[in-house]
Order: structure tokens, then C-alpha cells, then sequence
């Protein structure tokens, strides 16, 4: 077992799993806190790594792509404070830090945990429900229908409208953004066979984020929705399956399958073009497809 308890928080390594606890300390982002404790299994890992500095270090886990909810509904966008996945190393702990990489490493390499994508959640997600205000409006979850409500900082064009209400069987795909510079953030939610969204200030389907405290928070309702999506790598194999199954016009033999893929490339790009496919499910049948060629 490895251990290492700082300000930041506490990691715990048994052999089969990562304990992730947030700290007290008020640099602890409001999203770790809110999140609690995180158990992560080996198998979700891709790797660890330690950095050293002058004044502190920082512990950074990998976890396998598709394998965490919150990773995928916030394409990697989180600050430091509020990554789970981080950890500020105090310098006099610097060799216990050391000692939980290696043995996490070893661990990988004793169970020959590969580092390539999953085709399932491997975390489960936020609990819920789930309840978040922020931005120009609300967002709530109950693990099958999501409410959106509206605030008197929302533009009348979509507030006129009144609450929103998606059932998940509904909802194509989550995205979470945060607020940079003078962009705003979004929670959005994409509904199937929606036309192409509008902005954030006038998306009945989204919530507006404008940089402050709680805008983090809605990566919670946007990861506890993710998780109960179709998981991308399925949906990316359904779209390489409906591509395959088309029936092929005849070609030279010399034309072969390494041309055969390449339409299937373009294929897959077209569909995507067309909004049938999301950017990460095309990014997944393309990888798939990438594979054979």
C-alpha cells in the first residue's frame, strides 16, 4: 500500500485501485470538494507521473480515454483547482510521491493494464441527484431527466419560454465549457435531430456561464448526464457498422480494401460534416477505421 496525505488532499493505493480524497485546504477547488472522495481502478489508468518544483510538486494521474464521465463531458477543460485528478506535493514529501508513482507503475505492469481506449465507463459518474446554479440559469438531474430553469439574468428570448425539461433518451450528447478570457462558458445539452444550436445566450437547451464561482459545478450535471449516455466508443462503432454495411458499387480489383478504407474515411467525413456523427464519435470511428488501414 502507498500513501500520501497532504493540504490538497489524500491518494491511497491499495494495489487494485486509487482513493482519491480532496483536501480542506481553501485552494481545493469548489468541483473536487463538491465531488468527494473518487475511487479509481487500475484498469481506468493509463499512467502517473510526478513533477517536481522549487516550492512544491504535483501529482497527475492518466486514466484511459472514455473511461471517466467527467473527463469526457469536459473534453480535459478543467483548471488546476478543480481536477480530481491532480494533487499539490508539499517538497519534504517528495519521496512518498516517488514511492506511489512506482508502485502504481509496477501495478500497471504486473497486470499488463493496457493504455489504449475503453469501450466502457469505468468510473461512474457524479451521484445524483443533482442540483446547480449558475451563469444565467439552473440545472438539475435526477438520473433520467434533466430541468433547466431560468433566472432574471437570462435573455428574454429564452426565458419567454419557461423551464426546459430533456428525458435522457432524448439527449444526443453533454458538453461543459468554461468561461476563458472574454468568451463565456456553457453547459449545453444536444437533443436528437436538433438543428444546428445557438448561441448559449439564446439556447433553450443551454445554460450560459460567465466566469464565476459555481460555473464548475455544472461539469457535474454535465458528467452524471454523460454517464448515463451510450457510451462514445459504442455509438462510434455503430456509425463504422452503418458505414460498412453499405452496399458497395464495384471497382477495379486493384482498387483493393486500402482504397475501400479511404472511402469509409470520407464517408465518415461527410457524416459528420452533416451533424449525424458529434466531433468525439467521429474522432472514434475515424481512429477505428485508421486501425485497419
Amino acid at each position: 500500500m502507498a500513501e500520501i496525505l497532504q493540504k490538497d488532499g489524500t491518494w491511497i493505493f491499495d494495489g487494485d485501485a486509487l482513493r482519491l480524497t480532496p483536501g480542506r485546504d481553501r485552494n481545493v477547488g469548489l468541483l473536487r470538494r463538491e465531488l468527494g472522495e473518487l475511487v479509481v481502478p487500475l484498469r481506468a489508468l493509463a499512467g502517473v507521473s510526478f513533477e517536481q518544483g522549487k516550492k512544491a510538486g504535483r501529482l497527475r494521474l492518466r486514466l484511459r480515454d472514455g473511461a471517466d464521465p467527467l473527463l469526457q463531458a469536459t473534453g480535459g477543460r478543467l483548471a488546476e483547482p478543480h481536477d480530481p485528478y491532480q494533487l499539490l506535493v508539499e517538497s519534504d514529501r517528495y519521496g512518498v510521491a516517488e514511492y506511489l508513482v512506482d508502485e502504481v507503475r509496477r501495478a500497471l505492469l504486473l497486470d499488463e493494464v493496457p493504455s489504449d481506449p475503453v469501450d466502457a465507463y469505468l468510473l461512474p459518474g457524479p451521484p445524483v441527484p443533482l442540483s446547480v446554479s449558475a451563469g444565467d440559469g439552473a440545472a438539475s438531474f435526477d438520473g433520467e431527466t434533466v430541468r433547466l430553469e431560468w433566472n432574471w439574468k437570462t435573455e428574454e428570448a429564452k426565458a419567454s419560454a419557461g423551464p426546459r425539461t430533456l428525458s435522457v433518451a432524448d439527449i444526443d450528447g453533454v458538453e461543459w465549457q468554461p468561461a476563458v478570457g472574454l468568451e463565456n462558458g456553457v453547459l449545453r445539452f444536444r437533443p436528437r435531430h436538433a438543428p444546428a444550436a445557438p448561441p448559449p445566450k439564446y439556447d433553450p437547451n443551454a445554460v450560459e456561464l460567465w466566469g464565476f464561482r459555481k460555473d464548475p459545478l455544472m461539469a457535474l450535471v454535465a458528467a452524471a448526464v454523460q454517464a448515463r449516455l451510450p457510451h462514445p466508443a459504442a455509438t462510434a462503432a455503430t456509425a463504422v457498422d452503418a458505414v460498412d454495411a453499405r452496399p458497395q458499387l464495384p471497382g477495379p480489383a486493384a482498387e483493393g480494401d486500402h482504397d475501400a478504407l479511404l472511402r469509409r474515411l470520407r464517408e465518415l467525413g461527410e457524416l459528420h460534416r452533416d451533424g449525424v456523427l458529434t466531433d468525439d464519435e467521429f474522432a472514434l470511428a475515424k481512429q477505428a477505421v485508421l486501425k485497419r488501414l
